[in-house]
C-alpha cells in the first residue's frame, strides 16, 4: 500500500484523442477504462481489479495473489504517459517484502542497475524478468521510466 510517484511526462501512450477530449468526469472513466483494458493486454495476474483517475492521479483497489502482481500492476500503471501518481490500496493475499523501485536516468542499462543493486552486473537477467512482460527485451529501457528490482 501506499502512493507511487512517476514521470507523468514518460511510459506508454495508452490515452487517445477519445480520452482526451471528453469532458472531465467521462475522461476519467475513459482513462480508468483504458488503463485496466491495458493490464488485461500485458497479462498481468489479479483476483480482483478497480482502477479509478482523477487528473493525473490514478488509484488501484482490488485483490493479487502476490507481493509480485501487486508491483507489476503498479508499475504497468504509472509507466504510462499521463499518470503522476498510483495509490495502491491493493490487498495482497500473500505478503512478502516489498522490492525496490529504480527511476531510470539516461545512461542507464539493465547491467549497470544490476551492478548498483546486487554488485553483479550478470544480474540484470534478474531485473528483467522482474519487469516482464512490460518490458520486451532487456535493452528497452528509456529514462524516467521505473522498474522492480526484486530482492535477492
Amino acid at each position: 500500500m501506499g502512493l507511487f510517484s512517476f514521470i507523468k511526462e514518460k511510459g506508454a501512450k495508452i490515452f487517445g484523442k477519445k480520452e482526451e477530449e471528453a469532458p472531465a468526469e467521462e475522461k476519467h472513466n475513459l482513462q480508468a477504462q483504458a488503463l485496466l483494458d491495458y493490464v488485461k493486454q500485458l497479462g498481468l495476474a489479479y483476483n480482483r481489479l478497480k482502477i479509478s483517475v482523477t487528473e493525473d492521479d490514478v488509484k488501484v483497489e482490488g485483490e493479487v495473489a502476490s507481493q509480485e502482481d501487486a508491483e507489476k500492476i503498479i508499475l504497468a500503471l504509472g509507466n504510462v504517459e499521463g499518470v503522476d501518481q498510483v495509490q495502491n490500496l491493493m490487498i495482497v493475499m500473500v505478503p512478502m517484502m516489498q522490492a525496490q523501485f529504480y527511476t531510470v536516468e539516461s545512461g542507464d542499462t539493465l547491467s549497470k542497475i544490476s551492478k548498483e543493486f546486487y554488485g553483479d552486473a550478470n544480474k540484470y537477467n534478474t531485473i528483467f524478468e522482474a519487469n516482464k512482460p512490460m518490458l520486451s527485451h532487456p535493452d528497452k529501457i528509456y529514462p524516467g521510466q521505473v522498474l522492480r528490482i526484486p530482492n535477492l
